[in-house]
């Protein structure tokens, strides 16, 4: 399986980390769409939204890390990255669109693009004022309704789900740009946060993505 996209995106790692968990060969084919002419030639073909990460399975042509995943968990069930109980099944779905939406595109989106893609990519002036709002205001928001959650080892059905490498990757990132969990307001939060880096499929995983967080 070829897997396109860069291993510092948050929808990427996903895609990877499902696969590294599910022993599903793969190679990852860097590709940075925020980056001029980085795209193959034929790139609208394998991500019809230009966006990563896609996929070829021997020549099946897959976008969007959700749609990926859940085709992994089709491909090659076991170990499960989805509850098989309904209501846990559909909690980690849900998740995984939040981290997706809200907070991807909250906090996530407008840091990176402002303090990494802005200036060293599009050579324009950060926008101070959408990195204030996204560390005051979504940020808080995000990591608050998590926390109510009382996060411990894992999101959703007491097992390693969907949920918990879309939440995972996007602190990850967080943290990649410069910031930190309050641990005294998000305690819970941080502890869960810790574990799972320091878990050997994470550690694996960010050891070699190393030199693009770099």
């Amino acid at each position: 399986m070829k897997i396109y996209g860069v291993p510092l995106s948050v929808h990427t790692r996903k895609v990877i980390l499902a696969a590294r968990i599910k022993e599903i060969p793969h190679e990852v084919e860097v590709v940075i769409p925020v980056i001029p002419d980085n795209p193959p030639p034929n790139w609208r073909e394998i991500s019809p939204t230009g966006l990563i990460p896609a996929i070829n399975d021997d020549g099946f042509v897959l976008a969007d890390s959700t749609a990926i995943l859940l085709y992994m968990e089709r491909k090659r069930p076991q170990p499960a990255l989805l509850p098989s109980n309904d209501r846990d099944y559909g909690t980690a779905l849900f998740l995984d669109s939040w981290a997706g939406s809200t907070m991807f595109r909250g906090v996530i989106l407008p840091i990176f693009q402002n303090q990494v893609v802005n200036p060293n990519i599009r050579k324009v002036a950060c926008d101070n004022a959408a990195v204030e709002a996204a560390l005051t205001k979504a940020a808080p928001e995000a990591f608050g309704y998590l926390e109510s959650l009382k996060p411990e080892d894992f999101l959703a059905g007491g097992m390693l789900s969907i949920a918990d490498l879309a939440v995972v990757s996007n602190l990850i990132l967080f943290h990649y740009l410069g910031h930190r969990l309050d641990a005294a307001r998000f305690p819970k939060l941080q502890t869960y946060f810790r574990r799972h880096v320091g878990s050997a499929a994470l550690q694996s995983a960010l050891k070699d993505e190393t030199p693009f967080a770099q």
